[in-house]
């Protein structure tokens, strides 16, 4: 039977803004404590007085998490280059057997010129490519019979290098995105190598997107 405390526990980190705001002492923990109330005690499925909630707020130990972000931004500052591409388009088809056999020409292709930009990120049910707008017609014409099942326009890209020691260190990827989500920043796509990783947003957010790389980089 789970306590006070542990469904506390539970139910602030269902939301990590809320246990990193509470940490910076930027919550008040009696509006807090009344907010998650209802929550709490559903979990231990019975009533609960708000001035337990709250000492099991107090209680909450920032040990771990504040380590936890302290190696992370140990990390961020030995972040490599960051690259930016403009002029990007979005296209999602549905997994089909010929479209597994028509992305071999498409990427044959992008090899033909340094100018072109393409990655292609294959899911369970639908694939998923990022394409420079030169190599759109070719798309459009090679995928014609596909089923398309999303596309966007006016999209960039930002790429950066991410340390050898992200590979141990849990929560890189959330401190990084996470700082686009406080800007406000929809994030279309996220795609990752052992050493990159590529967000793609719509190119009005991209120069915001760079300065915010750069800040994890310099502070």
């Amino acid at each position: 039977m789970k306590t006070i405390q542990e469904a506390v526990e539970i139910t602030i980190r269902k939301t990590p803004f809320i246990e990193e705001a509470l940490n910076e002492k930027l919550i008040n923990v009696s509006s807090l404590a009344r907010e998650i109330l209802p929550e709490v005690s559903k979990l231990l499925k019975k009533e609960i007085k708000v001035g337990a909630v709250m000492m099991a707020i107090n209680r909450l130990s920032p040990a771990n998490e504040l380590r936890v972000r302290k190696n992370i931004k140990r990390l961020a500052l030995n972040l490599g280059d960051v690259i930016v591409r403009s002029d990007l388009c979005d296209f999602t088809f549905k997994n089909t057997t010929s479209l597994l056999k028509e992305i071999a020409k498409i990427l044959s292709k992008s090899a033909d010129s340094n100018d072109y930009f393409l990655t292609v990120s294959q899911g369970i049910f639908e694939t998923n490519i990022v394409t420079s707008k030169n190599l759109q017609p070719f798309v459009e014409e090679i995928f014609k019979k596909e089923t398309l099942i999303n596309n966007v326009n006016d999209l960039a890209s930002i790429t950066i290098k991410l340390p050898k020691e992200n590979l141990d260190q849990s929560g890189i990827y959330y401190f990084i995105l996470k700082q686009f989500a406080w800007a406000n920043i929809a994030v279309q796509e996220v795609i990752s190598t052992t050493h990159e990783m590529t967000i793609v947003v719509k190119e009005r957010d991209v120069n915001e997107t760079f300065s915010i790389l750069m800040d994890l980089k310099l502070n």
